[in-house]
């Protein structure tokens, strides 16, 4: 349900534990996001402004330490990007390098078989968590997963997921919204016109946010010539 300020059920929750990682351990920022079918990809809360552009970037590509934290169900642990991170993502990590990042820590949000999304932890320094460190962040995870999913069941349930979705900051509706235009200007599956929309973004070095925008506002019309 959404709050007196507009903004979802659970979002604040969520924000204060993002800020929990960043008290808790010497990270630079953290981001949470959700992955998948249940829930959609979208970043739910961000302590600043790289991190969920952390984010961002892995929605787009489409990899990332996020996606394999979700896939194997583990911690992926990157204390030096520049060392760690190139062989499996070279895109990612090069995008996020030339962020200045310089270590990366993805937790997977998880509750019972349910794959809820991930939290990211970012350094601007290689940086190495002790096992200590890691355990106590897969509990805070385990925790946010739990909130995440409770806040989302919650706003369900009040008939306002819509409403929710399109007032989160770093929302990806506009993205599906975008989808189904470009599906519908080309005659495609909704497979392939994000793939549109993703290679548009890639070609023009900007977010796939940005392009899904303009497509919205019609500044981008993907069945004129000009634009094949």
């Amino acid at each position: 349900m959404p709050g007196e300020d507009g903004r979802p059920a659970g979002a604040g929750a969520a924000e204060e534990m993002a800020r929990r990682f960043v008290r808790s351990f010497p990270v630079t920022g953290a981001a949470v996001s959700t992955l998948g079918d249940l829930l959609g990809v979208q970043t739910v809360a961000a302590t600043d402004r790289l991190a969920a552009r952390v984010d961002e970037i892995q929605f787009d590509l489409g990899e990332g330490p996020c996606w394999e934290a979700v896939r194997s169900r583990r911690p992926v642990l990157l204390p030096d990007l520049r060392r760690d991170g190139g062989g499996a993502w070279p895109a990612f990590a090069e995008a996020v390098w030339s962020e200045g990042i310089r270590a990366l820590f993805a937790f997977p949000l998880l509750v019972g078989p349910l794959e809820i999304g991930a939290v990211d932890l970012y350094s601007r320094r290689p940086l190495t968590l002790e096992p200590g460190q890691t355990q106590k962040a897969a509990d805070f995870a385990d925790a946010t997963a739990r909130q995440v999913l409770q806040a989302a069941l919650q706003t369900a349930s009040a008939g306002g997921d819509d409403y929710a979705e399109d007032n989160r900051p770093y929302s990806r509706k506009i993205i599906h919204q975008a989808t189904g235009m470009v599906l519908a200007q080309l005659g495609i599956s909704a497979d392939d016109a994000r793939l549109v929309i993703q290679a548009h973004a890639f070609a023009s070095d900007r977010s796939m946010m940005e392009v899904a925008r303009d497509v919205l506002d019609r500044r981008i019309d993907f069945s004129a010539p000009e634009t094949r």
